[in-house]
């Protein structure tokens, strides 16, 4: 019992400091970025979507590199859940959320191809190879969308200037903030992994399921927390733009990652197999939604809810 809530104090302390040190790391990542003159649409597109996917890259590899694997893929898998059900379905309950016909066009198809490739990729288990292959296809991802990008593109512009106030960042303030994100972010993770892993042993619940759920959860918690915030000042343009972004980072530059770092078979079948569909029937029915009316109505919202907590027990 006291290390069930040793685990418990620890994951909670975990998810606050991954949350918190996650934000200001993307935060310093922009404004240095700006400082160093790249282009907007190379720091929308490249430092902030890299940025906002550190809580589940650093989770998974490190989970990954301790050995488990399971816990890596699961939170791939759950938190690509949680971003179009969970996430989108919150902030649709507050306003309609509104998809941009731009969205539509690119960052849509690029996400449901690379749920798809991870969910083909992750049957064979995660080894080198795979890890390889998600890594190419993320670097073709960037290709695709910085070279259809234009530098007033109102979706990579505005996700900047979310991150970068007006006036001339200080260099010295902006490299302490990046570098302590880094760190908090660092820690943040891997307190999470061992209060996941912990959580899992002592309860005897597969490693797997814990990822899915509580592991996949927190990681969502930055997107989640900044979804609803955006919906209730009725900011919504880049809302969905950013869940799709980030599944995109997460099939690819997590997944790769934590099969590089630490290969395997991952132990849980239902990862494989019942986890993975549903992530696939999530990501092609939430963007045959926003194809359909061109927005995520709130009872669209609600059903996404009913749907993640439907999976949920389905997983149990």
């Amino acid at each position: 019992m006291a290390r069930m809530l040793a685990a418990t104090a620890v994951g909670v302390l975990g998810l606050l400091l991954l949350a918190y040190a996650s934000d200001q790391f993307v935060i310093g990542a922009a404004r240095a970025a700006t400082l160093l003159r790249l282009s907007p649409v190379v720091i929308g597109a490249v430092v902030i979507g890299f940025g906002t996917s550190a809580p589940e890259l650093l989770v998974s590899t490190l989970a990954a590199a301790q050995g488990s694997l399971d816990v890596g893929v699961g939170n791939i898998v759950g938190s690509n859940i949680a971003n179009l059900t969970l996430v989108l379905g919150a902030a649709a309950l507050v306003t309609p959320i509104a998809v941009r016909a731009a969205v539509l066009r690119r960052e849509a198809p690029l996400s449901v191809a690379s749920v798809l490739l991870f969910a083909l990729l992750v049957q064979g288990g995660m080894g080198r190879v795979e890890g390889a292959i998600l890594l190419a296809a993320v670097a073709a991802t960037l290709w695709v969308v910085l070279r259809s990008a234009r530098e007033d593109d109102p979706l990579l512009t505005g996700e900047v200037e979310e991150f970068v106030t007006p006036g001339t960042p200080s260099g010295r303030r902006e490299s302490a903030r990046l570098a302590l994100g880094l760190l908090g972010t660092l820690g943040g993770a891997q307190a999470l992994v061992w209060s996941a892993t912990t959580i899992a042993a002592e309860l005897g619940l597969a490693e797997g399921f814990v990822g899915l759920t509580v592991v996949a959860i927190g990681t969502s918690l930055p997107e989640l927390a900044t979804a609803v915030q955006a919906a209730r000042k009725g900011e919504t343009d880049l809302i969905v733009g950013n869940l799709l972004g980030s599944n995109v980072f997460n099939s690819t530059v997590v997944a790769g990652a934590a099969a590089m770092t630490g290969p395997g078979l991952p132990i849980d079948p239902t990862l494989t197999g019942l986890a993975t569909a549903l992530m696939v029937v999530v990501a092609v029915v939430a963007s045959g939604l926003m194809v359909s009316g061109r927005r995520v109505v709130r009872w669209e919202g609600l059903a996404l809810l009913a749907a993640y907590a439907a999976m949920l027990l389905l997983l149990a």
